[in-house]
């Protein structure tokens, strides 16, 4: 990453591992017109904390308006507003991958009323058994 970080035309990078340690290093150790960004929505406020620059979202798909609120806090340092806003939605974070994304993701916005339920292929509709773990995770988030 730190010799594609030199090349010109790579902007950025989209952290999606999780591993906070491995961000605080790539943080730390790429060019300052490189920008991070977080793509593991459980992580992203403790990437951003380090210095990400933003959070390439899945559960932005059905909590836009919340997880925009936490971006912005978290860029200006507002731990205690941007934790608020991750805490409640921990549920979702974690539901939405029950099964491969987006699968969980199409049945959540499906259920919202943000979609139909029609996949396509190779997608196929979530596993009949998990729709509750998945509405529950929206329920406790406030989504429904």
């Amino acid at each position: 990453v730190l010799r594609l970080a030199q090349v010109p035309g790579i902007v950025g990078i989209k952290e999606a591992t999780g591993n906070i340690e491995r961000a605080q290093w790539l943080i730390r150790d790429v060019p300052k017109n490189f920008a991070v960004y977080s793509g593991d929505d459980p992580t992203a406020v403790a990437l951003m904390l380090c210095g990400g620059q933003g959070n390439v979202s899945v559960t932005a798909n059905i909590a836009p308006r919340q997880m925009h609120e936490l971006c912005l806090a978290a860029m200006a340092g507002d731990v205690r507003k941007a934790m608020e806003i991750q805490l409640k939605l921990m549920p979702v974070h974690k539901n939405l991958f029950v099964e491969a994304n987006p699968i969980p993701l199409k049945w959540a916005m499906a259920r919202m009323g943000l979609c139909g339920p029609t996949m396509r292929l190779p997608m196929t509709p979530l596993t009949q058994n998990l729709e509750p773990v998945v509405e529950s995770a929206l329920r406790s988030s406030g989504l429904l």
